[in-house]
């Protein structure tokens, strides 16, 4: 079983040694073993642990919600319903957030073409930021 210092763990994985720290101090890492010079010495294990959690951030999950996946995580064979009820959740926030996005894109796509299409003198792009977004007028209807 390997052990590594906190700087090793940093580098392979590139994260801060604060990180490190406080995903230990919240409980997402179990209490990090120390030599006598109270060095913390991060083992295979801690290593694996990290590396689901980075994972499950690019997911989305919140910290809160990585927590239960890794309680969940000790004992998978109870776990499946709830992991899946979980997951199911997380998809329908970011399907949520992608309709959202696209609506984004779309009014910046106008703002673009707004500010090429404009004289010189005041910024369409300033100015509709600045009147809380995409005048009403100019965009485009929606089909339901």
């Amino acid at each position: 079983m390997g052990q590594y210092r906190i700087s090793e763990v940093t580098e392979q994985l590139g994260l801060s040694p604060d990180t490190l720290r406080y995903y230990e101090k919240i409980g997402l890492l179990p209490r990090i073993g120390r030599n006598g010079a109270g060095i913390r010495f991060y083992n295979d294990q801690d290593l694996s642990r990290l590396k689901f959690i980075q994972r499950a951030q690019k997911m989305d999950f919140s910290l809160l919600e990585i927590g239960v996946l890794l309680a969940m995580r000790e004992a998978p064979h109870r776990a499946r319903s709830k992991v899946r009820q979980l997951t199911g959740k997380k998809l329908a926030e970011v399907e949520a957030r992608l309709v959202e996005l696209t609506t984004l894109r779309d009014e910046l796509r106008l703002l673009l073409n707004l500010c090429a299409g404009a004289d010189s003198g005041a910024c369409p792009i300033i100015e509709s930021i600045g009147r809380n977004g995409v005048p009403r007028q100019k965009r485009k209807r929606r089909l339901s």
